[in-house]
């Protein structure tokens, strides 16, 4: 009987023109595929039978964190050579003949049989898109997996959202410095400064939170649908000495109350509202805003012709998560009545970010693998490399968009000149 490799390269044959876009090492030790293409494993023919029952994307992720199938290197430099190519050779539906040759094959090779078991950490939500309740399971799905592991993968700051890097080429430049000078930034754009009120919508473990409260002596209502990031987020606060200046809620965003806040932000939270949603959620900012006060929004977005999060993020990532263009955010907040002033992308910091996160990750493997299990970090692993690559390929984007909420009168308080707009202080 030929090599296991072999057989597989010609079943894959019939659907991918050749050469093949990764080399392949079959669960018999064979080879096959060009030499210096990335090495895929394939640890049993469990791998091609999770393609089999869940063929595309969510298979081969599944395939992959469970184990059944591995890369060998750099996996987000793998994802990108093997994606390229099959881009520029796209996949074809074989005729009748080679269906049933291709069958033929994948039953020599052991592939047919049941379903293989689904690896754990699957989200599993229910009732209607985006109501409160399964708002606030799937916010629990990934914020609540663990404060630890958190702590583990983030800087000291535990801001878990695209830094700021204004100094990439010194060494001695880190994560933690480049999200300090992200939140300074934020602070700057809002022109906080001592006794405003600043509402943080979606706050995470209270980086923005925190740091407005110490750094510019605001008080800070803090808004989460996290019972972990609630309570750690009040904890730090008392630590940090600024629990008197910052208030923590466990509530939805629509169920925000008072207003009058000189400035509001919601930093990568707008990817959790939901795409009917938005308009509503726009006009809950604007409505918690006094006249001339200022909002940051801190967002991902897709490109024009790019699909959002995918299926593997959605089942085990960031469910009901939605991303649009840039400009369509930009649309939906004027059409709330605010005004854009400004738009800055910082799509290639998140890369650097993310690679940064990477890096801990894989050090630390681990201390990943005592707080969450082997299976749960090959999902972040996967997970990491597929979003560095989606930044860095412009598949995705990451954006700070700062508006105003204009008196009646047309008036903002902002200044005319865009560079003075990060460091003029807000109106009494």
């Amino acid at each position: 009987m030929s090599p296991a490799a072999d057989r597989l390269a010609q079943l894959l044959g019939h659907f991918l023109p050749a050469p093949l876009p990764v080399r392949i090492r079959a669960w018999d030790g064979s080879q096959a595929g060009p030499a210096d293409a990335p090495l895929v494993t394939l640890r049993s023919p469990a791998a091609l039978r999770r393609l089999l029952w869940q063929p595309g994307e969510l298979g081969l992720a599944e395939a992959y964190v469970t184990g059944d199938l591995d890369v060998e290197g750099d996996l987000a430099d793998a994802l990108s050579r093997a994606g390229r190519t099959v881009h520029d050779r796209p996949a074809t539906r074989p005729r009748p003949t080679g269906m049933a040759a291709a069958a033929a094959l994948a039953l020599r090779l052991g592939v047919a049989g049941p379903p293989p078991r689904r690896p754990d950490g699957r989200a599993r939500l229910s009732g209607p898109l985006h109501s409160a309740s399964r708002d606030r399971a799937a916010i629990s799905h990934h914020y609540d997996l663990s404060n630890a592991f958190y702590a583990l993968l983030l800087d000291e700051s535990m801001a878990y959202s695209c830094a700021y890097w204004t100094r990439p080429d010194d060494p001695a430049y880190t994560l933690a410095d480049a999200q300090r000078d992200k939140l300074d930034l934020i602070c700057r754009k809002l022109g906080l400064r001592p006794g405003d009120r600043l509402l943080d919508v979606g706050c995470g473990w209270g980086s923005l939170t925190v740091h407005a409260a110490r750094e510019h002596k605001v008080r800070v209502t803090a808004v989460t649908l996290s019972h972990a990031q609630r309570d750690f987020v009040a904890e730090r606060a008392a630590r940090e000495g600024v629990d008197d200046l910052v208030d923590v809620r466990l509530r939805h965003w629509r169920h925000l109350e008072g207003g009058g806040y000189d400035a509001a932000a919601a930093v990568e939270m707008g990817e959790h509202v939901g795409d009917a949603e938005y308009p509503a959620f726009a006009a809950t900012l604007y409505n918690a805003l006094r006249p001339e006060g200022r909002l940051l929004i801190q967002q991902m977005s897709r490109g024009a012709h790019a699909p959002g999060g995918g299926a593997f993020i959605e089942t085990y990532i960031a469910p009901d998560m939605h991303m649009r263009p840039v400009g369509r955010t930009v649309d939906l907040l004027e059409d709330a009545g605010l005004e854009v002033r400004s738009t800055e992308s910082l799509r290639e910091h998140y890369t650097a970010t993310i690679d940064a996160w990477r890096t801990t990750l894989e050090d630390r493997w681990g201390d990943v693998e005592g707080l969450v299990g082997e299976t749960t970090g090959r999902v972040w692993r996967l997970y990491l490399a597929g979003a560095s690559l989606a930044f860095a390929e412009r598949r995705m984007g990451v954006d700070q968009i700062l508006a105003v909420r204009p008196t009646r009168e047309g008036t903002s308080a902002m200044p005319a000149t865009p560079a003075d707009w990060y460091t003029a202080q807000s109106p009494a």
